[in-house]
């Protein structure tokens, strides 16, 4: 599905014109040592504003937007896993529908592909609630319980027997069709496997964050509101309490960011902001619970947002995204961060 020229440009000036970015940075530790960036196995095609994952031992990434010459013409459907014994991404059914910022999550032995949006003539920001889960027995999705309503731009987060979709955004009006018809929210919805129910909202709503489930807790870092710009705010939910708190912000006020959870500590890389014609952040940063303190990483090699990112075997993908602010130069790349 091709991306109306003007749409394009719109999509690009309402970011530049909501979006500001705080870049002030703290105070905080540097590891550079015992670290190590390599490239893994390119992507198929360009693609960014993904939320790939991990499941059954192997990396699955589906939707997002696809490119040509570096710049998005649309939504994909296209469903492709990696497989680490030899690094050959190979294809899978696709998506019911071509499908944008679609969630992709392993739950109870099943993977699931969550809200997101959908394009058309009218619009290409129609915000879904449908939920489809992957048979892969048959290589086939089938439709789940949706949503309790559209969502889109949240974090997905697993804790014990329980799916959580937090934060993002959902029309603001009976409109669904462009970016601007949308507002942030603090939704929090939690699914057992068989039905949707509401829990604790988010304290501060907002899109485009990051996560990650650390001792049976979930993190939410970093973030964007649409009228206020980037934020470095980090929040945990306890399921236990069905309650929140906060804890130390991140050193750099990053969205559409990665994030990923290895060794008990929570990781995160990239973003874009749009101060001053607009860039990708290139900072990583680690999370220790211990200390409630972060500390600097090694730069990423290819600085990008709208990336995914995904641990496995202790390592972190930092999948796809694109190298300059909006929808511009899109890549196929991933690179594997081992900590």
């Amino acid at each position: 599905m091709t991306m109306n020229p003007s749409r394009r440009m719109a999509l690009q000036l309402v970011g530049a014109g909501l979006l500001a970015a705080c870049t002030e940075t703290r105070a905080v530790g540097t590891i550079s040592s015992n670290t190590d960036w390599r490239d893994g196995p390119s992507l198929p095609e360009p693609v960014q504003e993904i939320y790939p994952c991990a499941h059954k031992g192997m990396i699955h990434q589906a939707g997002g937007f696809v490119a040509a010459n570096g710049s998005i013409t649309g939504p994909t459907d296209a469903h492709w896993a990696l497989d680490q014994s030899d690094g050959v991404w190979r294809p899978r059914a696709d998506l019911p529908s071509p499908r944008h910022h679609p969630q992709l999550v392993s739950f109870a032995g099943d993977l699931y592909c969550i809200g997101g949006f959908e394009s058309s003539k009218d619009g290409m920001w129609q915000m879904q609630s449908s939920v489809w889960r992957y048979d892969d027995g048959t290589d086939s999705w089938v439709s789940t319980p949706e949503l309790p309503a559209p969502n889109g731009e949240s974090t997905i987060g697993v804790i014990g027997n329980s799916l959580h979709v937090i934060g993002g955004r959902q029309p603001k009006a009976d409109r669904n069709l462009d970016w601007s018809d949308h507002a942030d929210v603090g939704a929090h919805f939690r699914f057992d496997g068989e039905s949707w129910e509401t829990a604790a909202p988010l304290p501060t709503p907002r899109n485009s964050t990051a996560g990650g489930v650390i001792n049976g807790k979930l993190h939410i870092v970093g973030g964007r509101t649409v009228g206020g710009g980037n934020l470095p705010t980090h929040e945990l939910y306890d399921p236990a309490s069905d309650s929140w708190q906060t804890l130390a912000p991140m050193p750099k006020a990053q969205a559409g960011l990665a994030a990923a959870v290895v060794g008990q500590k929570l990781y995160a890389f990239g973003g874009e902001y749009f101060e001053n014609g607009g860039g990708v952040f290139p900072n990583g940063w680690v999370y220790d619970p211990a200390h409630d303190e972060w500390s600097a990483l090694p730069d990423m090699p290819k600085p990008r947002h709208g990336l995914g990112g995904v641990a496995l075997d202790g390592s972190i993908y930092l999948i796809g995204g694109a190298l300059k602010a909006s929808g511009n130069d899109t890549s196929a790349a991933v690179e594997i961060f081992t900590p």
